[in-house]
Protein backbone atom coordinates (compact mmCIF):
# COMPACT_ATOMS: atom_id res chain seq x y z
CA UNK A 1 0.00 0.00 0.00
CA UNK A 2 2.50 2.55 1.18
CA UNK A 3 4.54 2.08 -2.16
CA UNK A 4 1.75 2.40 -4.14
CA UNK A 5 1.15 5.63 -2.70
CA UNK A 6 4.79 6.57 -3.21
CA UNK A 7 4.54 5.78 -7.01
CA UNK A 8 1.20 7.88 -7.56
CA UNK A 9 2.90 10.86 -5.56
CA UNK A 10 5.95 10.71 -7.79
CA UNK A 11 3.73 10.40 -10.97
CA UNK A 12 1.85 13.44 -9.43
CA UNK A 13 5.10 15.40 -9.00
CA UNK A 14 6.63 14.08 -12.70
CA UNK A 15 2.65 15.65 -14.30
CA UNK A 16 2.83 18.30 -12.40
CA UNK A 17 5.08 20.96 -14.64
CA UNK A 18 2.68 19.46 -17.79
CA UNK A 19 -0.47 20.05 -16.17
CA UNK A 20 0.64 23.90 -15.17
CA UNK A 21 1.81 24.15 -18.72
CA UNK A 22 -1.48 23.44 -19.84
CA UNK A 23 -3.41 25.41 -17.57
CA UNK A 24 -1.34 28.48 -18.84
CA UNK A 25 -1.98 27.55 -22.27
CA UNK A 26 -5.95 27.62 -21.67
CA UNK A 27 -5.64 30.89 -20.31
CA UNK A 28 -4.02 32.17 -23.21
CA UNK A 29 -4.68 29.48 -26.03
CA UNK A 30 -7.56 29.40 -28.48
CA UNK A 31 -10.15 30.39 -25.72
CA UNK A 32 -9.06 33.66 -24.96
CA UNK A 33 -10.76 36.52 -26.05
CA UNK A 34 -10.96 40.20 -25.36
CA UNK A 35 -12.95 43.38 -26.85
CA UNK A 36 -11.88 46.42 -26.92
CA UNK A 37 -13.16 50.00 -28.03
CA UNK A 38 -11.12 52.46 -29.45
CA UNK A 39 -11.94 56.02 -29.40
CA UNK A 40 -10.95 59.24 -31.21
CA UNK A 41 -12.35 62.76 -32.83
CA UNK A 42 -10.04 62.22 -36.10
CA UNK A 43 -12.20 61.70 -39.54
CA UNK A 44 -12.51 58.42 -41.39
CA UNK A 45 -10.72 59.98 -43.86
CA UNK A 46 -7.53 61.13 -42.08
CA UNK A 47 -4.09 59.30 -41.41
CA UNK A 48 -4.97 58.70 -37.97
CA UNK A 49 -7.56 56.53 -38.78
CA UNK A 50 -6.02 55.11 -41.49
CA UNK A 51 -3.16 54.31 -39.72
CA UNK A 52 -4.97 52.99 -36.62
CA UNK A 53 -7.19 50.79 -38.81
CA UNK A 54 -3.94 48.67 -40.33
CA UNK A 55 -3.00 48.51 -36.45
CA UNK A 56 -6.14 46.76 -35.65
CA UNK A 57 -6.33 44.42 -38.38
CA UNK A 58 -2.53 43.23 -37.84
CA UNK A 59 -3.59 43.04 -33.71
CA UNK A 60 -6.26 40.84 -34.75
CA UNK A 61 -4.47 38.55 -37.60
CA UNK A 62 -1.24 37.99 -35.12
CA UNK A 63 -3.44 37.13 -32.11
CA UNK A 64 -5.91 34.72 -34.51
CA UNK A 65 -9.20 37.11 -33.37
CA UNK A 66 -8.33 36.93 -29.66
CA UNK A 67 -7.73 40.56 -29.43
CA UNK A 68 -10.39 42.63 -30.85
CA UNK A 69 -10.39 46.39 -31.43
CA UNK A 70 -13.72 48.19 -32.21
CA UNK A 71 -12.94 51.48 -33.82
CA UNK A 72 -15.00 54.19 -32.86
CA UNK A 73 -13.58 57.41 -35.19
CA UNK A 74 -15.57 60.72 -35.36
CA UNK A 75 -16.38 61.25 -31.56
CA UNK A 76 -18.56 58.24 -31.64
CA UNK A 77 -17.58 57.23 -27.76
CA UNK A 78 -16.18 59.38 -24.95
CA UNK A 79 -13.25 61.59 -26.46
CA UNK A 80 -10.91 63.85 -24.98
CA UNK A 81 -10.82 64.19 -21.37
CA UNK A 82 -13.42 61.65 -20.98
CA UNK A 83 -11.98 59.35 -22.87
CA UNK A 84 -8.91 58.99 -20.75
CA UNK A 85 -10.84 58.91 -17.76
CA UNK A 86 -12.51 55.70 -18.92
CA UNK A 87 -9.03 54.26 -19.35
CA UNK A 88 -8.02 55.62 -15.58
CA UNK A 89 -11.18 53.80 -14.15
CA UNK A 90 -10.40 50.98 -15.96
CA UNK A 91 -12.59 50.27 -18.79
CA UNK A 92 -11.92 47.75 -21.53
CA UNK A 93 -10.95 51.11 -23.54
CA UNK A 94 -8.18 52.17 -25.64
CA UNK A 95 -8.32 56.51 -25.74
CA UNK A 96 -6.23 57.95 -28.31
CA UNK A 97 -5.75 61.83 -27.52
CA UNK A 98 -3.14 64.50 -27.29
CA UNK A 99 -0.76 64.05 -24.23
CA UNK A 100 -2.02 67.16 -22.69
CA UNK A 101 -5.01 65.47 -21.43
CA UNK A 102 -2.64 63.72 -19.49
CA UNK A 103 -1.69 66.55 -18.04
CA UNK A 104 -4.86 66.02 -15.69
CA UNK A 105 -3.14 63.28 -13.74
CA UNK A 106 1.03 64.12 -14.27
CA UNK A 107 0.77 67.78 -15.49
CA UNK A 108 4.20 67.74 -17.00
CA UNK A 109 2.67 66.07 -20.13
CA UNK A 110 1.59 69.60 -20.71
CA UNK A 111 5.17 70.97 -20.56
CA UNK A 112 5.94 67.67 -22.84
CA UNK A 113 3.50 68.76 -25.35
CA UNK A 114 3.82 73.05 -25.15
CA UNK A 115 3.61 75.57 -27.69
CA UNK A 116 6.72 76.29 -30.00
CA UNK A 117 8.88 73.77 -28.27
CA UNK A 118 9.64 71.48 -31.24
CA UNK A 119 11.21 72.42 -34.73
CA UNK A 120 11.03 68.85 -36.25
CA UNK A 121 9.00 65.59 -35.54
CA UNK A 122 12.53 63.81 -35.03
CA UNK A 123 12.99 66.07 -31.83
CA UNK A 124 9.73 64.92 -30.41
CA UNK A 125 10.74 61.00 -31.08
CA UNK A 126 14.12 62.12 -29.18
CA UNK A 127 12.58 63.48 -26.38
CA UNK A 128 10.06 60.90 -25.63
CA UNK A 129 12.83 58.06 -25.24
CA UNK A 130 14.32 60.09 -22.31
CA UNK A 131 14.67 58.92 -18.69
CA UNK A 132 12.78 62.12 -18.28
CA UNK A 133 9.51 61.35 -20.25
CA UNK A 134 10.53 57.49 -19.25
CA UNK A 135 9.55 58.46 -15.95
CA UNK A 136 6.69 60.50 -16.49
CA UNK A 137 5.52 57.49 -18.14
CA UNK A 138 5.93 55.31 -15.00
CA UNK A 139 4.45 57.96 -12.63
CA UNK A 140 1.10 57.73 -14.78
CA UNK A 141 0.85 54.16 -14.92
CA UNK A 142 2.08 53.51 -11.20
CA UNK A 143 -0.48 56.29 -9.53
CA UNK A 144 -3.01 56.50 -12.41
CA UNK A 145 -3.01 53.23 -14.13
CA UNK A 146 -3.00 54.86 -17.49
CA UNK A 147 -0.43 52.91 -19.89
CA UNK A 148 1.17 54.16 -22.87
CA UNK A 149 1.04 51.92 -25.56
CA UNK A 150 2.68 54.86 -27.86
CA UNK A 151 3.05 58.61 -27.51
CA UNK A 152 3.85 59.18 -31.22
CA UNK A 153 0.84 59.29 -33.27
CA UNK A 154 2.27 62.34 -35.03
CA UNK A 155 -0.14 64.43 -37.29
CA UNK A 156 1.37 67.05 -38.25
CA UNK A 157 2.27 70.95 -36.91
CA UNK A 158 -1.05 72.99 -35.65
CA UNK A 159 -1.63 76.34 -38.12
CA UNK A 160 -4.35 78.96 -37.55
CA UNK A 161 -7.20 78.22 -40.67
CA UNK A 162 -9.06 80.98 -41.15
CA UNK A 163 -10.52 83.74 -43.86
CA UNK A 164 -8.00 85.87 -43.22
CA UNK A 165 -4.01 86.18 -43.55
CA UNK A 166 -2.49 85.94 -40.23
CA UNK A 167 1.13 86.98 -39.90
CA UNK A 168 1.57 88.53 -36.42
CA UNK A 169 0.02 88.26 -32.85
CA UNK A 170 -1.55 91.58 -33.58
CA UNK A 171 -3.83 90.11 -36.24
CA UNK A 172 -5.78 87.89 -34.73
CA UNK A 173 -6.51 90.31 -32.16
CA UNK A 174 -10.60 90.04 -31.33
CA UNK A 175 -10.49 86.54 -33.38
CA UNK A 176 -12.77 83.77 -32.02
CA UNK A 177 -10.61 80.73 -32.87
CA UNK A 178 -12.33 76.95 -32.42
CA UNK A 179 -9.96 74.85 -30.13
CA UNK A 180 -10.09 71.32 -28.16
CA UNK A 181 -11.21 71.44 -24.92
CA UNK A 182 -7.72 70.93 -23.21
CA UNK A 183 -6.42 73.64 -20.95
CA UNK A 184 -3.49 73.78 -22.92
CA UNK A 185 -4.84 74.42 -25.93
CA UNK A 186 -7.26 77.39 -24.65
CA UNK A 187 -4.49 78.84 -22.84
CA UNK A 188 -1.92 78.73 -25.63
CA UNK A 189 -4.62 80.01 -28.53
CA UNK A 190 -5.66 83.32 -25.97
CA UNK A 191 -1.88 84.03 -25.43
CA UNK A 192 -1.44 84.35 -29.18
CA UNK A 193 -3.99 87.14 -29.03
CA UNK A 194 -7.21 84.90 -30.34
CA UNK A 195 -10.36 84.37 -28.15
CA UNK A 196 -10.23 80.56 -27.84
CA UNK A 197 -13.23 79.03 -28.47
CA UNK A 198 -13.45 75.16 -27.27
CA UNK A 199 -15.75 73.32 -29.85
CA UNK A 200 -16.54 69.28 -30.59
CA UNK A 201 -15.46 68.84 -34.32
CA UNK A 202 -18.91 68.21 -34.82
CA UNK A 203 -19.87 71.51 -34.75
CA UNK A 204 -16.88 73.40 -36.00
CA UNK A 205 -17.36 74.15 -39.25
CA UNK A 206 -21.21 74.83 -39.12
CA UNK A 207 -19.52 77.32 -36.66
CA UNK A 208 -17.07 78.92 -38.70
CA UNK A 209 -20.03 79.44 -41.39
CA UNK A 210 -22.00 81.02 -39.29
CA UNK A 211 -19.63 83.15 -37.64
CA UNK A 212 -19.89 81.52 -34.55
CA UNK A 213 -15.84 81.57 -34.63
CA UNK A 214 -13.49 82.91 -37.16
CA UNK A 215 -11.98 79.78 -37.88
CA UNK A 216 -9.66 76.78 -36.21
CA UNK A 217 -6.39 75.48 -35.91
CA UNK A 218 -4.87 72.05 -36.77
CA UNK A 219 -3.05 69.97 -39.19
CA UNK A 220 -2.22 70.07 -42.95
CA UNK A 221 -3.92 66.42 -43.39
CA UNK A 222 -6.88 67.71 -41.24
CA UNK A 223 -6.95 71.12 -43.83
CA UNK A 224 -7.27 68.47 -46.38
CA UNK A 225 -9.53 65.88 -45.20
CA UNK A 226 -11.58 66.65 -42.51
CA UNK A 227 -13.59 70.26 -44.63
CA UNK A 228 -12.00 73.20 -42.76
CA UNK A 229 -10.51 73.92 -46.70
CA UNK A 230 -14.01 74.70 -47.27
CA UNK A 231 -14.66 77.06 -44.69
CA UNK A 232 -11.49 78.39 -43.56
CA UNK A 233 -9.25 79.64 -46.94
CA UNK A 234 -6.41 80.58 -45.76
CA UNK A 235 -3.63 78.45 -43.35
CA UNK A 236 -1.37 80.58 -41.64
CA UNK A 237 1.56 78.59 -41.20
CA UNK A 238 2.45 78.95 -36.80
CA UNK A 239 3.33 75.37 -36.41
CA UNK A 240 2.07 76.56 -32.94
CA UNK A 241 1.69 73.18 -31.39
CA UNK A 242 3.08 69.48 -33.06
CA UNK A 243 0.24 67.70 -33.42
CA UNK A 244 0.77 63.93 -31.61
CA UNK A 245 -1.36 61.86 -30.22
CA UNK A 246 -1.08 59.01 -27.70
CA UNK A 247 -2.69 55.55 -27.43
CA UNK A 248 -3.66 54.76 -23.49
CA UNK A 249 -5.12 52.17 -21.77
CA UNK A 250 -5.98 50.98 -18.12
CA UNK A 251 -2.84 49.30 -16.79
CA UNK A 252 -4.94 46.71 -15.16
CA UNK A 253 -6.48 45.50 -18.09
CA UNK A 254 -3.52 45.03 -20.32
CA UNK A 255 -1.69 43.29 -16.91
CA UNK A 256 -4.93 40.09 -17.74
CA UNK A 257 -3.88 40.22 -21.30
CA UNK A 258 -1.90 37.28 -22.16
CA UNK A 259 1.85 38.25 -22.27
CA UNK A 260 2.40 36.77 -26.15
CA UNK A 261 -0.72 39.16 -26.79
CA UNK A 262 0.73 41.99 -24.96
CA UNK A 263 3.95 41.78 -27.51
CA UNK A 264 1.61 42.03 -30.39
CA UNK A 265 -0.49 44.76 -29.05
CA UNK A 266 2.54 46.56 -28.22
CA UNK A 267 5.02 46.06 -31.57
CA UNK A 268 2.09 46.69 -33.81
CA UNK A 269 0.67 50.26 -32.02
CA UNK A 270 5.00 51.14 -32.26
CA UNK A 271 4.77 50.04 -36.26
CA UNK A 272 1.51 51.89 -36.49
CA UNK A 273 2.63 55.32 -35.11
CA UNK A 274 6.15 55.01 -37.69
CA UNK A 275 3.84 54.39 -40.44
CA UNK A 276 1.73 57.16 -39.83
CA UNK A 277 5.11 59.18 -38.96
CA UNK A 278 5.91 58.40 -42.74
CA UNK A 279 2.22 58.79 -44.45
CA UNK A 280 2.04 62.36 -42.54
CA UNK A 281 5.64 63.89 -44.15
CA UNK A 282 5.74 62.11 -47.57
CA UNK A 283 1.79 63.82 -48.40
CA UNK A 284 2.55 66.99 -46.64
CA UNK A 285 3.53 68.88 -50.17
CA UNK A 286 0.79 67.12 -52.15
CA UNK A 287 -1.78 67.87 -49.72
CA UNK A 288 -0.64 71.33 -49.97
CA UNK A 289 -0.42 71.87 -53.60
CA UNK A 290 -4.41 69.98 -53.88
CA UNK A 291 -5.08 72.81 -52.03
CA UNK A 292 -3.68 75.54 -53.77
CA UNK A 293 -5.10 74.66 -56.68
CA UNK A 294 -8.23 74.42 -55.31
CA UNK A 295 -8.29 78.71 -54.42
CA UNK A 296 -6.44 77.57 -50.62
CA UNK A 297 -3.97 80.33 -49.47
CA UNK A 298 -0.76 79.96 -47.25
CA UNK A 299 1.52 82.42 -45.61
CA UNK A 300 4.15 82.69 -43.37
CA UNK A 301 4.07 84.15 -39.96
CA UNK A 302 6.96 86.18 -37.85
CA UNK A 303 7.50 83.08 -35.66
CA UNK A 304 9.69 85.05 -33.41
CA UNK A 305 6.92 86.89 -32.14
CA UNK A 306 4.45 84.06 -31.54
CA UNK A 307 6.74 82.09 -29.98
CA UNK A 308 7.26 85.29 -27.54
CA UNK A 309 3.53 85.30 -26.60
CA UNK A 310 3.58 82.11 -25.41
CA UNK A 311 6.20 82.51 -22.87
CA UNK A 312 3.13 83.39 -20.08
CA UNK A 313 1.79 79.40 -20.90
CA UNK A 314 4.64 77.65 -19.30
CA UNK A 315 5.19 80.26 -16.52
CA UNK A 316 1.49 79.77 -15.76
CA UNK A 317 1.13 76.03 -15.73
CA UNK A 318 0.09 73.93 -12.80
CA UNK A 319 1.22 71.23 -10.84
CA UNK A 320 4.26 71.12 -13.11
CA UNK A 321 7.85 70.83 -11.96
CA UNK A 322 9.53 73.81 -11.44
CA UNK A 323 11.91 74.65 -14.47
CA UNK A 324 10.34 72.05 -16.89
CA UNK A 325 10.16 74.09 -19.55
CA UNK A 326 14.01 74.65 -19.31
CA UNK A 327 14.94 71.03 -18.43
CA UNK A 328 12.61 69.71 -21.71
CA UNK A 329 15.34 72.29 -23.28
CA UNK A 330 18.12 71.52 -22.49
CA UNK A 331 17.44 67.70 -23.10
CA UNK A 332 16.71 68.30 -26.94
CA UNK A 333 20.05 70.28 -26.45
CA UNK A 334 21.78 67.08 -26.22
CA UNK A 335 19.99 65.49 -29.15
CA UNK A 336 22.83 64.63 -31.67
CA UNK A 337 22.94 66.58 -34.95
Amino acid sequence: MKKALFILLILVVALMPIMAQGSKEAASGDDYKLVLKMSHVFAPNEQLTKSLDIVIKNISDRTGGAIEIQHYPQSQLAVYKDGVEQVARGADFISVEDPSYLGDYVADFNALVGPMLYKSFDEYEYLIQTDLVKGMLKELEDKHRIKVLALDYIFGFRNMKTNKVITTPADLKGMKIRTPGSQLFIDTINAMGATATPLGFAETLSAVQQGVVDGLEGTMDAYGSNGSAEVAKNMALTQHFLGTCGVYINADVFNRIPEKYQTIIEEEFAAGAQQMISEISNNYEATKARLEAKGNKFNEVDSAAFAKTVDVVYANMKGVTPGIYQTLQNELAKMPK
